[in-house]
């Protein structure tokens, strides 16, 4: 149950709508957006917001600027994408304070959008500073934070505003996340599968022990599966290897046997002589293999095993993909994951894919709507699972 105020309870007409937004995308070499998705996942809010005629102004970061003015970091491009989804002009500040940024608010009109310049562009929006807060909402009378992406971080757009604008709500993707994530830890339908893979345990920690204890099966994949397979006392080769977090990784395999949770490793694995793809493949058991070789992805055995395990499943949780996907000839396991969640779906399982490579991996293969939600949040998504409470969340209005 969503208990903050969403964007549904705010009285929008003729309103100043500070909205802060994900749009932290990509960009080509011409400058131009090369991946429109956050932009996309963002447009019921404002077309929603546009409807009810509200004045919206946008702001989000891009990249890494380190506060200070990065050209080929500007959200310019953003905008113009913004355009033509709309259909309509977007008016763009080129700063995301003082005189450009008040004049973009002043002139729009009811159902109109302004997008400020990155809001990263001045160090003091990652240091929450209150004073750069304060400048950014005096541009509106209501606020809205549709970045779930960025609602784990303290940062001025997303927890300082919230100080000195009244009525803090929740975009309609934001609520989406919360509510995925949430039903997800709170009441998951069962069996309830959980698919972790990635590169390192250490990333995986605080989810794969909060998961412990809401979860039937845990199966374990991706870079990450050679740090438990040493654990279990098996060598490696040349494989990606924590070992500091070999100890880490016994202490989940027992905790789950002490809670009687399934965790599947994988049996059989493909390896590489370098990871490239001209490079000389083959599937080994995890038992033999070879020293100087590396691990790439789960071997065909571990797919049919892991769509056993997923078989009948009511309720997936994905987070990580299953080896290095973006290398084609090893992308098989990852693929045939989000095939199986695609295919769970279908028969009425509730599918969350958790962000991330994920997410990347499922979107490439065209079955972003065949699953029943892909979360935009990387480190938001994993922080929310590990059951942290997110600050741009926290920050927002409670509901009467």
């Amino acid at each position: 149950m969503f208990r903050k105020l969403a964007v549904r309870d705010l009285p929008l007409k003729g309103a100043k709508v500070l909205t802060r937004v994900d749009f932290n995308v990509p960009l080509d070499k011409e400058g131009r957006v090369a991946d429109a998705t956050r932009i996309e996942a963002s447009l019921p809010t404002i077309r929603y917001m546009m409807e009810k005629g509200a004045r919206i102004i946008l702001m989000s970061h891009l990249g890494r600027p380190k506060g200070k003015r990065v050209e080929g970091q500007s959200l310019a491009p953003a905008g113009e994408k913004l355009s033509a989804f709309l259909h309509k002009k977007v008016v763009f500040a080129d700063d995301c304070i003082g005189e450009p940024a008040k004049r973009a608010a002043d002139s729009l009109k009811d159902g109109d959008v302004a997008l400020l310049e990155n809001l990263r562009f001045h160090p003091e929006e990652e240091a929450n500073d209150d004073g750069f807060s304060r400048q950014l909402a005096s541009l509106g009378e209501l606020y809205v934070n549709d970045a779930f992406g960025s609602a784990h971080r303290a940062h001025a757009s997303t927890v300082g505003v919230t100080k000195h604008i009244k009525l803090c709500a929740a975009g309609f993707l934001m609520q989406k996340e919360v509510e995925y994530l949430g039903k997800i830890l709170g009441q998951p339908g069962r069996p309830f599968v959980a698919v972790l893979g990635g590169a390192k345990v250490s990333d995986k920690i605080g989810v794969a022990r909060n998961l412990l204890g809401q979860v039937d099966k845990l199966l374990v994949g991706g870079g990450m599966m050679f740090t438990f397979l040493v654990a279990t006392g098996l060598d490696v080769g040349r494989s990606i290897l924590e070992t500091e977090s070999v100890p880490v990784a016994k202490e989940i395999m027992e905790e789950a046997k002490k809670r009687g949770v399934a965790l599947l490793l994988p049996s059989d694995c493909l390896v590489s002589s370098s990871a490239s793809e001209e490079a000389e493949t083959r599937a080994v058991s995890v038992k033999e293999i070879p020293a100087d070789m590396v691990g790439v992805d789960i071997g065909p055995r571990s797919v049919e095993e892991f769509r056993e395990a997923l078989s009948g499943a009511k309720t997936v949780l994905w987070n990580g993909p299953m080896g290095i996907f973006e290398i084609e000839r090893y992308a098989r396991g990852t693929v045939e994951i989000a095939r199986m969640l695609a295919d769970l779906t279908s028969s009425g399982a509730v599918t969350v894919i958790g962000g991330g490579d994920s997410a990347a991996a499922v979107t490439g293969e065209g079955l972003e709507h065949r699953v029943s939600h892909v979360s935009t949040g990387g480190g938001a998504s994993l922080e929310f699972l590990e059951g942290r409470e997110l600050p741009g969340i926290a920050a927002l209005s409670d509901k009467l």
